[in-house]
C-alpha cells in the first residue's frame, strides 16, 4: 500500500464509503423516477415527432446517467477492495505511489497524474469525429 499515514487512510476510507452511500442512493432515486417516467407519459396524449423526440432524449438521458453512476460506483468498489487488499494508492500502469491530494480529490483513483494524462491523450486522440 501507499505511504499514507493513518489519519489519511482514515479520511480515504470514510470518503469511499460516503461516496459509496451517496451513489447507491442516487441509482436506487433514478430508477425509482424511470420507473414512474413511462415513455407515454413523457410524450404526451399528443404524439407528433417534435414530442416523440425529446421522449426519446429523456429516456436517454436517464439511462446514460444511470450507467455513468453505475461506472462509479463499480470504481469506488474496486477502490475498496484494492484497499481490503493492501493495493490502494498504487498506479496501476507505474507502481508509484498516488498522491494523498489526488486520492482525496478523487478516492477511486487507480492512476497517477502522470499515467492518467497520457492515458487521457492516447485515447483521446481515438475519438474523433469521421464523417
Amino acid at each position: 500500500m501507499s505511504e499514507l499515514n493513518e489519519q489519511q487512510m482514515e479520511q480515504l476510507r470514510t470518503a469511499l464509503a460516503r461516496r459509496h452511500a451517496e451513489l447507491a442512493r442516487d441509482i436506487r432515486e433514478d430508477l425509482k423516477a424511470t420507473g414512474s417516467e413511462r415513455y407515454a407519459d413523457l410524450a404526451g396524449e399528443v404524439n407528433d415527432s417534435g414530442d416523440e423526440s425529446v421522449a426519446d432524449q429523456m429516456v436517454d438521458l436517464n439511462a446514460a446517467m444511470i450507467e455513468r453512476e453505475l461506472g462509479e460506483l463499480k470504481a469506488v468498489e474496486a477502490a475498496r477492495k484494492r484497499f481490503d487488499d493492501g493495493e490502494y494508492g498504487e498506479c496501476i500502469d507505474c507502481g508509484v505511489d498516488i498522491p494523498f491530494a489526488r486520492l482525496f480529490a478523487y478516492p477511486a483513483a487507480t492512476r497517477c497524474i502522470a499515467c492518467q494524462s497520457q492515458r487521457e491523450r492516447t485515447y483521446a486522440q481515438g475519438r474523433s469525429a469521421s464523417l
